[in-house]
C-alpha cells in the first residue's frame, strides 16, 4: 500500500517525472524510504541515486569493452552537467535510464549548490574506483574493503553530505558512514551470489579469493552441489566479515535525528541483518534466490520508526543467526563471538523491552495463556486427588 502511494506522488515536471518514475522502476524498496523525505532531500537523494546508478549500470555492462568503459567511469563527474550527454548500455529499465540520462542531468542542475557538489565529489571518487577493479581482480580482504568502498561506502559519505547540507543532521565521521555502506554491500554481494556468477556474456564476483580458496579451487565450483559443505563454510565466512560493520552502523543510526532520515537510513540496514540471518548455513545461496518474505518486509517498514525498534531487530535477527551456528563450522567461535558483541550492544542499550518482535513473539502474547493453562492443569489434578480422599 505504502509503495503503491508513493508511487503516485509523481511530479509534474517531465524531468522529475522522469526521476521519480524511473526511481520506482529501479529500486521500488529504496524508493519507498526515499519517497517519506522533506522534498528538497528527497529530490537530492533520488537524483544522487539515480547518478549513481547509472554509473553502476555502466560498470556492471560486461558488454561493453573496458577500452570504452573505463573512460566513461573516470569522467562520469562531468557528464552529470551536460544535459545532452547519454550513453547507451545495460538491459530494460537500466536501458531507459542511460537512453534518457538528460532528464537526470536536468534535475541535477535544479539542485542546490551543496547538494551538487556532494553528488559531484562522490560520483567522481567512486568512478575512479570502479575504473581500478575493472582492472584489478578481488584478491584480499583488504580488496574487498576497499571495492566495497568505492561502490557502497561513499554512498554513505555522500548521503551524510547531503543529510548535513540541508541542516536535519550534523556531518558524521567519514568511518561510521562508510561502515553504513559496507554493510549493506556485503549483504549484496553474499546473497547475489548465483544471480553474478551466471551472469552474461561473463560473470562478474566480488568473493575475494583470500576467503574462498580456503574451500574450494575455483569460485564457480561452490555452485555444484558436491561442494555443498564446503560452499556453506565459505558462505558463513562472508557472514561473519560483514558482521564487523554492525557496532558502526548501530552508533551511526543511533546519532541521527530527524525522523525521516532515521528510517531511511534504518530500515535498509534491518533488511540487511535479517537476509544474512536467512542466508547464514543456507545452501539455497547457491541454488536460488533466498530474500525476506514479503510479509516480515512490511513488519520492517511499519515497525521501524526508533532506535529501540532497531535495537530490538538487531537483537532478534541476531538470535536467529547464532542459533543456527554449527559448532564444527571452521569459523564458529569468531563468527559467535561477534554475534555476541552485537547482542550486548542491543542489551546495553536498555531499550529491548520498549519495541514489538519481528520474529519472536513477545511475553504479552503467551503468558497470559500459559497461565491459564497451568490454571486448569492444577484445579484438574486436585480434583482428581480430591475425588479419591476419604470422606470421613
Amino acid at each position: 500500500m505504502a509503495s503503491r502511494h508513493a508511487e503516485k506522488q509523481i511530479p509534474s515536471e517531465p524531468h522529475w517525472a522522469f526521476c521519480f518514475s524511473m526511481l520506482h522502476k529501479v529500486s521500488r524498496s529504496f524508493a519507498l524510504v526515499i519517497q517519506q523525505l522533506d522534498t528538497e532531500l528527497k529530490n537530492a537523494v533520488c537524483v544522487f541515486y539515480l547518478v549513481l546508478r547509472a554509473l553502476d549500470t555502466v560498470e556492471d555492462d560486461t558488454s561493453v569493452a573496458t577500452d570504452v568503459k573505463v573512460p566513461i567511469l573516470k569522467d562520469f563527474h562531468h557528464h552529470i552537467y551536460d544535459r545532452d550527454w547519454h550513453f547507451s548500455c545495460g538491459t530494460k529499465n537500466y536501458k531507459v535510464l542511460m537512453d534518457q540520462f538528460h532528464h537526470v542531468s536536468t534535475a541535477f542542475l535544479e539542485l542546490g549548490n551543496g547538494y551538487q557538489e556532494a553528488i559531484e565529489d562522490i560520483t567522481r571518487r567512486m568512478g575512479a574506483g570502479m575504473a581500478k577493479f575493472i582492472c584489478k581482480e578481488v584478491e584480499t580482504v583488504d580488496d574487498y574493503d576497499e571495492y566495497c568502498h568505492y561502490v557502497a561506502g561513499l554512498v554513505g559519505l555522500g548521503l551524510s553530505k547531503l543529510f548535513h547540507a540541508c541542516g536535519l543532521e550534523d556531518l558524521a565521521p567519514d568511518s561510521l558512514s562508510n561502515s553504513m555502506g559496507l554493510f549493506l554491500q556485503k549483504t549484496n554481494i553474499i546473497r547475489d551470489y548465483l544471480e553474478d556468477i551466471n551472469e552474461i556474456p561473463k560473470s562478474r564476483m566480488f568473493w575475494p579469493r583470500e576467503i574462498w580458496s580456503k574451500y574450494v579451487n575455483k569460485l564457480e565450483d561452490m555452485k555444484f552441489e558436491e561442494n555443498s559443505v564446503k560452499a556453506v563454510q565459505c558462505l558463513n565466512d562472508m557472514i561473519t566479515n560483514s558482521l564487523i560493520h554492525v557496532d558502526d552502523c548501530l552508533k551511526y543510526m543511533s546519532a541521527l535525528r530527524d525522523p525521516s532520515v532515521f528510517r531511511f537510513c534504518a530500515i535498509p540496514q534491518v533488511m540487511a541483518i535479517g537476509t544474512l540471518a536467512l542466508c547464514y548455513n543456507n545452501i539455497e545461496v547457491f541454488r536460488g534466490v533466498v530474500k525476506m518474505r514479503r510479509g516480515l518486509t512490511a513488519k520492517v517498514i511499519d515497525r521501524t520508526n526508533s532506535m529501540a525498534d532497531v535495537y530490538g531487530a538487531f537483537y532478534d535477527f541476531s538470535c536467529m543467526l547464532k542459533a543456527k551456528v554449527d559448532h564444527n563450522d571452521p569459523n564458529a567461535q569468531k563468527t559467535v563471538s561477534r554475534l555476541d558483541s552485537i547482542l550486548k550492544t542491543c542489551r546495553d542499550s536498555g531499550v529491548l523491552n520498549e519495541r514489538r518482535s519481528y520474529i519472536i513473539p513477545s511475553q504479552s502474547n503467551y503468558t497470559p495463556l500459559l497461565a491459564v493453562i497451568l490454571f486448569i492443569i492444577l484445579a484438574i489434578v486436585l480434583a482428581n486427588r480430591s475425588s479419591s480422599w476419604p470422606t470421613n
